[in-house]
Parts: C-alpha cells; sequence; structure tokens
C-alpha cells in the first residue's frame, strides 16, 4: 500500500482539496483508497458529509488503546458513499492529543504507521490530511508515508507557512532511517495575477527540483463539490484543477514505480 501524506504548516493552502481529489481519481481508476483526516477541524470528514460528533468511532481512538490490531483499526475505518474510499473521521478530541498522552508521547510517533501496516492489504493507497500545526499527529503522518506532497498556495503569505514545513523535514532528516521524500505543489494559481506569478517564481527559485512541475489552477468545482460531499473527480473530471490533479497522480505514481 502506497502512504502519502499532504501537510503544510499553513491552513486554507488546498491541503484537503489534494487529499479529496487524489482519492477521487484513484476512485475512478479503480483502486481501493483510504483517506485518514488527522486534523482536529475534521474538514475531510465533513466533505464527505459526516459530523465527527455523531460517529462512534475516531481516529482518536487509535491513540486511547494500548495495542494496534487489525481489529481495531478496522473498527475505525468508515465506509463514504463513494465507491473505493473509505475514511478514518478525525475528532476535535485530536487537538487534545499531545496533553493527552503525556509521559507515552515518545512512544505515541509511530501509531499511524503501525495502524496502517496492519491493514496493508485491504487498501492500494492511503492519503493522510494533515492539520496545520506540528505536534503529534503530524508526527505520525510524516512517520508513516512513502511521499509527502506539500500544496502551497501562490500568494506571499504563504511563503512563510512553506519555510516552516522545510525546516521541519530538516530536522526530521537527521532522525529517518530512510531518505525523506517530498514534493511542493503550487495551488490556486491564477494566471492572470502579478501575485500569483510571482509567489510561483520565487518558489521555483527558492526550492527548485523539489517543485512539481506545474500547477493547480484555482477550480470553483472544489468548492461546489465540498458543499456537495463528492470527490470533484466523480462530478468533475474534466474541470482544469482535476485535470491538474491527475497529472499530479501520474507523476506521483511514477516516482512509486507505478502506472496509471
Amino acid at each position: 500500500m502506497i502512504v502519502w501524506t499532504v501537510a503544510n504548516q499553513k491552513g486554507g493552502v488546498g491541503k484537503t482539496t489534494t487529499v479529496i481529489t487524489l482519492a477521487g481519481i484513484l476512485a475512478r481508476r479503480g483502486k481501493k483508497v483510504l483517506v485518514l483526516d488527522t486534523d482536529p477541524h475534521s474538514s475531510l470528514t465533513s466533505c464527505f458529509g459526516f459530523d465527527s460528533d455523531d460517529l462512534e468511532h475516531t481516529l482518536f481512538d487509535l491513540f486511547l488503546s494500548d495495542s494496534i490490531t487489525k481489529e481495531l483499526v478496522k473498527s475505525i475505518i468508515i465506509d463514504t458513499s463513494v465507491s473505493n474510499i473509505k475514511l478514518m473521521a478525525g475528532s476535535l478530541a485530536l487537538a487534545t492529543l499531545d496533553q493527552t498522552l503525556g509521559q507515552r508521547q515518545s512512544q505515541a510517533g509511530l501509531i499511524l504507521k503501525k495502524s496502517l501496516a496492519a491493514i496493508n492489504d485491504e487498501f492500494d493507497c492511503a492519503i493522510v490530511d494533515c492539520p496545520p500545526v506540528l505536534g503529534v499527529m503530524m508526527v505520525n503522518a510524516l512517520a508513516a508515508s512513502s511521499s509527502i506532497i506539500v500544496p502551497t498556495q501562490t500568494e506571499f503569505l504563504a511563503l512563510k507557512g512553506l519555510e516552516r514545513m522545510m525546516k521541519t523535514f530538516e530536522i526530521l532528516r537527521g532522525t529517518k532511517a530512510r531518505p525523506l521524500r517530498y514534493l511542493i505543489v503550487p495551488t490556486m494559481f491564477d494566471r492572470r495575477t502579478r501575485a500569483s506569478n510571482q509567489t510561483l517564481e520565487s518558489i521555483k527559485e527558492a526550492y527548485g527540483d523539489v517543485v512539481w512541475r506545474d500547477v493547480i489552477p484555482i477550480d470553483t468545482r472544489f468548492r461546489d463539490c465540498s458543499e456537495l460531499h463528492v470527490p470533484a473527480p466523480i462530478k468533475f473530471p474534466y474541470s482544469k484543477g482535476c485535470l491538474a490533479y491527475e497529472k499530479l497522480l501520474n507523476d506521483l505514481l511514477k516516482v512509486e514505480g507505478q502506472t496509471k
């Protein structure tokens, strides 16, 4: 199972949109996809039409358990309205984890990795949506992933969040046994504005080869589909935003040694 984490230490840059859109394209291709909502705001959970307060089990349950078993992990996974996409829902309780775990926190960084390993044969791909803060949830998500996708809005305020994310990678690079693989993906690009074009150039100049070769354009279909609780590729597969994510997905799969 491929595991991708979508992360950036700034909100509003397109993380949840990236997760749900990539999942939608994979599902249309017949792949079995698990999406994980590690953000206490639970935007990904809401995008699929669920209220985390109404759910019997959420991802928070994994961190309360003394042991990770396949049965436990499967009990937390719920069906969505989209064929081939299943969800581990987020909850507000995730915001308390850093305090809740206390002295256990040093052993808690691999809980997601162990959980996904327990269901490795159940899915083709797992995609993790991260909160915009560095804490136990982001550490878990980064540790579990084979590649990290860093959506970055093409506007100047987003550059500071990107800088923080790169510093986090520098710290993690010294602690991981295997190389850290990540890709910066420019999002919400509007070629009509000077700000978008200048920010894109700044990102390319600063980070070079780790910046994706293309951009994700602004597309109102993403907003429309979040209100409909369905991934945009299911409803509007040929919208300009979805076609851009198709290119991104193909590039990600090539890195993983797979084809579409």
